[in-house]
């Protein structure tokens, strides 16, 4: 099994057997009776998820080597699922979802649900962010998608066999009224509300929608105009699935994940209490004494952990760099609220800036958009040394919804950038807040604002150099890959640096 590639910037290889995707799967099947307590009748129409694979490649002794949800989907577990099974009703031929290129991947598994959307009941995708990729692509290709639909030809852009034998079924003959009807719901000036519209018997959106990928819950909110559910079903990573949301109508902010005990060996390393987290004790690469660590049944309700995994495939007290905190028990199984990523950390001097202080910061700083109809949709970091003293910088990706703008250069934003550099300051801790104004060791922070789009080529590349688009998250850091800071400075529209000191009272 490969990593996804995004979260320590290169993939890792870790070992995965037979049972280890039986594991997997038993989880998978625990879903739908959960949101069946939630959620009527999910069994009356089809599910619209977005799902893709990555091309696999081979260790020197010849092994497969797969991210995990290309394993999956290339398996037994997936392929030969229960057809019969409404809940196993995807919108999506198989063939379109293995297919290597995403990009066919894509344009494919979109038509396919536009020609079903009378029958969507649930949308969704791995992560918020692939979801909203998939958005941004039907943005661009709806008018090819209508033409495919009026003519009951499939674009000739399409040119995986597969594919097209798939879809050239289902455009069995053309249909000018559904083709009118998705028309005239894409040239509306604003896509607030549009989901619902284009598949008005939606009953939720199911994705990741907490630690980093909190930032796209506007966004979301606002191309289903408020109405849809953001539910996120279940927590896992490449190298274990750890638990599942038991109250999947919960608030994106107050989600818990109930750990399952027959997942792995549970055992976790305490990280603080008190609504405060500890300095780290140990590096992310260090062994942790067994002592030091805790059973599932002695967590304590409020305290910080870091999970620490012992698997069936073989990894041995392996730590998974993400910080939880327990919020209660499910019988004497803990449940959790994810925090953050541990490895994930800016610093210029003493100061320490983890990915929940930057996302805290920005969330506030991206209120003062709101007035110019502007919304943050995406951001990622790093910390320039490269001048004394060194400094935060941001990329910010900003779209308007204004009609008739898509262009940030339209409005000067100079100013309001101005106000967000302050604010994220004004929110970032005491330590980042004392280098600021009294030590002067940090160098005010800058904000640079990069073209709509930037991101996406982000993702392709990062793609390219060995990432999984099912698995893709934004990097909220990117100091150690030179060639993302290089394709982000080549897509600057605009920089603006904090024009006064943060507020900082010993």
């Amino acid at each position: 099994m490969t990593s996804s590639g995004t979260s320590n910037g290169k993939p890792k290889m870790m070992p995965s057997t037979e049972e280890d995707l039986d594991r997997r799967t038993f989880l998978y099947n625990l879903i739908m009776p959960i949101m069946n307590q939630y959620i009527c009748d999910l069994d009356k129409g089809k599910a619209m998820f977005l799902y893709f694979v990555k091309q696999e490649t081979s260790t020197p002794c010849g092994l497969p080597a797969r991210t995990v949800l290309t394993s999956y989907y290339k398996s037994k577990h997936f392929k030969c699922r229960a057809r019969d099974d409404p809940f196993n009703d995807f919108t999506s031929p198989d063939q379109t979802i293995l297919c290597n290129d995403s990009n066919q991947s894509m344009y494919c598994q979109l038509l396919a649900a536009l020609l079903h959307r009378r029958h969507v009941l649930r949308l969704g995708a791995v992560f918020a962010s692939a979801f909203l990729r998939a958005i941004s692509f039907l943005e661009c290709n709806w008018l090819l998608l209508c033409n495919d639909i009026r003519s009951g030809q499939l674009n000739p852009i399409i040119t995986d066999p597969s594919c097209r034998s798939a879809m050239t079924t289902l455009l069995s003959s053309p249909n000018a009224t559904l083709a009118d009807q998705i028309d005239g719901i894409c040239r509306r000036e604003s896509w607030k509300g549009i989901l619902c519209r284009l598949w008005p018997r939606a009953k939720y959106i199911e994705a990741v929608v907490t630690g980093s990928m909190a930032q796209y819950v506007a966004a979301l909110e606002y191309y289903s105009g408020g109405k849809l559910p953001l539910v996120c079903t279940m927590y896992a990573s490449s190298e274990c699935y750890f638990g599942i949301n038991l109250k999947p109508l919960s608030k994106p902010g107050e989600v818990t994940f109930t750990l399952l005990p027959n997942m792995c060996y549970f055992e976790l390393l305490p990280l603080g209490e008190n609504g405060e987290v500890w300095t780290e004790a140990y590096g992310q690469d260090e062994e942790v004494p067994p002592s030091k660590l805790v059973g599932l049944v002695h967590v304590k309700i409020g305290c910080f952990y870091e999970l620490v995994v012992t698997t069936f495939s073989g990894l041995n007290r392996y730590r998974i760099g993400d910080v939880v905190q327990a919020r209660g028990f499910h019988n004497r199984a803990p449940h959790f609220r994810f925090i953050c990523r541990r490895n994930v950390v800016l610093s210029i001097d003493s100061d320490k800036t983890n990915e929940q202080d930057l996302h805290k910061s920005i969330a506030i700083a991206k209120k003062l958009l709101e007035p110019y109809n502007a919304l943050l949709v995406e951001y990622t970091s790093f910390a320039d040394t490269s001048s004394v003293p060194g400094h935060y910088v941001l990329y910010w990706e900003i779209r308007l919804y204004s009609p008739n703008l898509n262009s940030t250069a339209v409005l000067d934003f100079s100013i309001v950038l101005q106000d967000c550099c302050i604010a994220v300051e004004e929110h970032l801790d005491y330590v980042y807040r004392r280098c600021r104004a009294k030590d002067k060791s940090i160098g005010p922070l800058e904000i640079r604002l990069v073209r709509v789009g930037t991101f996406d080529a982000l993702m392709d590349l990062i793609i390219a150099q060995g990432g999984s688009m099912n698995q893709y998250k934004t990097p909220r850091c990117v100091n150690s890959n030179s060639a993302a800071i290089g394709l982000l400075d080549a897509h600057l529209e605009r920089s603006v640096f904090s024009p006064r000191d943060p507020i900082w009272v010993p």
